[in-house]
């Protein structure tokens, strides 16, 4: 196999792999043995090592919603340590562990999951503020011991590949509830007052014409 053959397979596969990886909880396995070269941005300090980081949006460009930070984050030091915060540009992330409540903690010798189902998550609220799609962002990640550990990542939309790792679509708008009780309001009142109105007219106007005929009968005494 010639050289460039060669290259191209390893790629082929490194890419693959790395997508896959993001779809599964790497939680209690060897940080050493799951690290591979990386398509998408990573970097490394210390004991700390992020790897396939990318800003995920919405699936249409304009459409407004949250936004992820995907990646994996390895640890191949002897202690534990905890995602303290990420910053994607000058927006805020919302960081969410796997369970439960509490912060992310990247296990000794481990690695955990940002972005899918059943992994942590970090959320950028407003998604808009993460960049346009096909930018580079800067992306930071804040570790108790290795510090902020920073770099470029890739804005792609939650479709393809990244779509179940993406960001889930905002509660359409509930219906306004005051249209129910005005229809009712305004048609209990009306029927009520067209029902009564006829019997008392009734009422009212026999009670006339029987008081006629006590003054007749006076006249025939005489």
């Amino acid at each position: 196999m010639s050289r460039s053959l060669r290259r191209g397979a390893l790629a082929a596969s490194a890419i693959a792999f790395s997508l896959a990886s993001l779809s599964a909880c790497a939680a209690g396995n060897g940080a050493q043995t799951l690290e591979v070269k990386a398509d998408n941005a990573y970097v490394t300090v210390g004991d700390i090592k992020v790897q396939n980081a990318t800003v995920v949006t919405q699936p249409k460009a304009d459409a407004e919603g949250p936004a992820v930070v995907a990646a994996t984050l390895f640890n191949n030091g002897g202690d534990p340590q905890t995602l303290d915060a990420v910053q994607v540009g000058s927006a805020t992330v919302k960081l969410s562990p796997a369970k439960g409540a509490g912060a992310i903690t990247v296990p000794a010798h481990g690695s955990v999951v940002l972005g899918g189902k059943d992994n942590a998550s970090a959320v950028v609220d407003n998604g808009r503020e993460a960049a346009k799609n096909g930018d580079a962002q800067k992306v930071t990640f804040q570790f108790s011991k290795a510090g902020a550990v920073s770099l470029q990542a890739f804005v792609v939309p939650a479709t393809s590949y990244f779509e179940g790792v993406g960001p889930s679509k905002l509660p359409k708008p509930k219906e306004s509830p005051e249209a129910g009780p005005t229809g009712k309001a305004s048609g209990s009142p009306s029927g009520g007052a067209s029902t009564s109105a006829t019997p008392n007219t009734g009422t009212v106007s026999g009670k006339p014409a029987g008081s006629g005929s006590p003054s007749h009968t006076a006249t025939t005494g005489h």
